[in-house]
């Protein structure tokens, strides 16, 4: 009987972290003018596990030549 409350702190604490989001970091360079109808982009994402970063680059057709 001794366990009990320590196994329900144990399941409160295990819930309790399954529901804080991780740390997420969201890039976004826009190198595109604003009336280009489609703009060139590169998309990239990491997830570790831990944190999550995410890269979104843009860019016009007209700038890169």
């Amino acid at each position: 009987m001794q366990r009990r409350p320590c196994g329900l702190a144990l399941i409160a604490l295990f819930v309790v972290l399954l529901a804080v989001r991780q740390p997420t970091t969201d890039i976004r360079i826009n190198l595109h003018d604003a009336g280009d109808p489609t703009p060139r982009q590169i998309i990239a994402a990491v997830d570790t596990g831990l944190m999550a970063v995410s890269v979104l680059v843009t860019w016009s057709r007209r700038i890169a030549q």
